[in-house]
């Protein structure tokens, strides 16, 4: 089901309304009270690659925003910089990964998932206790779980983790890997840093949320549009941010708010939208 407001249509334009008021409270009236910078690396078991993660967080009332980003982008001094900053100020002038994770802050404080969850717009999923393994798996494929294709349909998996891809293949589908760091998967399969490549042919598109971070959300959301191809997103970066495209590209969203199941053993809850189409 779609979100009960109207879709964005870009993210320059979503930030635009959220500052215009049309969203819920005027961000002017609201502060960051905690920024946070994580830095983190996995390697999962019998895995070669080891997965390097950085991520800043801004606190708004109730809720977390999250957005990852490239290293070197954003170094931990922005703790003390913009903790207690304006909310506005931030979404104005702060380095893109703030600026996406104090949008994902707002949108997630004026709805979050769980209440979402609870007027029946999206599915809650509980990913269980246990293992990194145990728990990657689970969400990897919850998150494949959303795709409706036919068997044998390529799938552009933009943003890759291994287990995402087996879970890919596991659903029917025949990965088309890309990634700006990784050149192989796990199996050996090629991985393109060529989005393009992917956008042009995917019967699907699987993208993650750190397309918000680096800019590439955009292109990938109108390509798919034009092509009229099936967008899922699966989102630790934005959940939110992402939620907002619903029924305007996006065809579903596997949304995982902070805190992200890599930083707990114990069961946690990933939150599963989809469109009145499905994906």
């Amino acid at each position: 089901m779609t979100p009960t407001t109207t879709p964005a249509t870009s993210v320059d334009a979503l930030l635009s309304a959220v500052l215009a008021g049309e969203h819920g409270p005027l961000p002017s009236s609201l502060v960051a009270t905690s920024v946070f910078w994580i830095h983190h690396g996995t390697r999962l078991a019998g895995g070669d690659t080891t997965y390097l993660n950085q991520y800043v967080l801004v606190r708004l009332g109730g809720s977390f925003g999250g957005c990852a980003f490239e290293a070197g982008e954003i170094d931990p001094s922005v703790c003390r910089d913009s903790s207690g900053t304006p909310l506005d100020v931030l979404l104005r002038e702060a380095p893109r990964p703030l600026r996406i994770a104090a949008l994902d802050a707002y949108l997630s404080e004026t709805r979050p998932h769980r209440v979402a969850a609870g007027e029946g717009d999206a599915e809650p999923v509980t990913l269980p206790a246990g293992t990194p393994e145990v728990r990657a798996g689970a969400r990897d494929a919850a998150i494949a779980g959303l795709l409706d294709i036919e068997e044998g349909a390529t799938v552009g998996l933009i943003g890759v983790v291994n287990p995402l891809v087996a879970a890919i293949r596991a659903r029917g589908g025949r990965p088309l890997p890309c990634d700006l760091n990784l050149r192989a998967t796990q199996w050996g399969d090629p991985v393109t840093d060529d989005m393009h490549e992917v956008l042009d042919t995917a019967d699907a598109v699987v993208a993650t949320g750190m397309t918000l971070s680096n800019g590439t959300f955009d292109t990938i959301l109108e390509r798919c549009r034009s092509r009229g191809i099936p967008l899922v997103v699966y989102a630790q970066t934005g959940s939110a941010v992402a939620r907002a495209f619903l029924g305007s590209g996006v065809s579903a969203l596997s949304a995982e708010p902070f805190p992200f199941s890599q930083f707990s053993a114990e069961e946690t809850v990933l939150y599963r939208y989809r469109t009145a189409g499905g994906a």
